[in-house]
């Protein structure tokens, strides 16, 4: 059983939905990057996704676009991103890791290399936002075969025709995305979303994890009641954007601010279907 399946198995024994927090590698440099990613499963997050930084991140609004230009002006490439992962396994054996981004930087390192370094170093699924489905043989039928996860985004606009072959071949859970548009510019509608992963569930066994739009803890928590994990990205990175001075340094206690957050979306999330 990988590490995703093993996360997922155990929400489930626990009865509860599970917590995806997402950082941007490199974000605001790689030291303190680092220790980030190492904060986040103590204070609550049961998966994480870590966005490859990209010059062209045309699928994410406008916080998760400023944190990856953060990280590339921080010298963070996808080989250093890599690098993290294998940095955060020499503490943290069993947090699942995802790789969230685009195809571009994975072609230029080159797919068989990428996937190789990328198993090695202990990453466990990836997300590429801009590879559907007739193009399996790019790279998610590969992935798979080197045992890494290929997660796969469903939207408000995948109908019923349209979504077994989204589902082809996905792996590890299905990333619901709550809202049509960009990352982080407006929240979800709670009955919607209940409505969409009751469809979601008709046609397929996966986890349904559910993301965009999430960013406080009683929104985390209304996500929870209906999905397997709430997905938080864009709040936590604006957290980490509030916490810099004038120049992009990071000021004190920035990763107990951003923990901080993490505790309260997590208490949310894990409090959800006692209420």
């Amino acid at each position: 059983m990988s590490r995703i399946e093993q996360r997922f198995s155990d929400l489930h024994r626990e009865g509860r939905s599970g917590l995806v927090t997402f950082v941007t590698a490199g974000d605001p440099d790689p030291i303190v990057s680092a220790e980030l990613l190492e904060a986040l499963p103590a204070a609550g997050a049961d998966l994480i996704e870590i966005g490859m930084p990209f010059s062209d991140p045309m699928a994410d609004g406008p916080a998760i676009q400023a944190s990856s230009l953060r990280a590339i002006r921080a010298g963070t490439t996808l080989r250093k991103t890599i690098a993290m992962v294998e940095g955060f396994r020499r503490h943290d054996k069993a947090t699942p890791i995802v790789l969230m981004g685009y195809y571009n930087p994975i072609y230029r390192y080159g797919v068989p290399a990428f996937l190789t370094d990328a198993r090695a170093a202990g990453v466990d699924g990836l997300i590429v936002v801009d590879l559907p489905p007739e193009h399996d043989d790019e790279l998610c039928l590969p992935a798979i075969t080197a045992g890494i996860h290929f997660v796969r985004l469903a939207t408000p606009t995948t109908d019923d025709r349209r979504l077994p072959k989204v589902l082809t071949n996905t792996s590890g859970f299905v990333y619901y995305v709550a809202i049509a548009g960009i990352t982080g510019t407006r929240s979800a509608d709670d009955q919607a979303v209940a409505n969409a992963v009751a469809r979601l569930r008709k046609h397929t066994s996966l986890p349904i994890a559910v993301g965009f739009g999430i960013r406080n803890a009683t929104q985390a928590a209304a996500i929870a009641r209906h999905a397997d994990a709430a997905v938080v990205g864009s709040a936590i990175v604006s957290r980490i954007a509030e916490n810099l001075d004038g120049a992009g340094r990071p000021t004190t206690g920035l990763i107990d601010k951003v923990a901080g957050l993490v505790r309260e979306l997590a208490s949310g999330v894990r409090n959800a279907r006692r209420s």
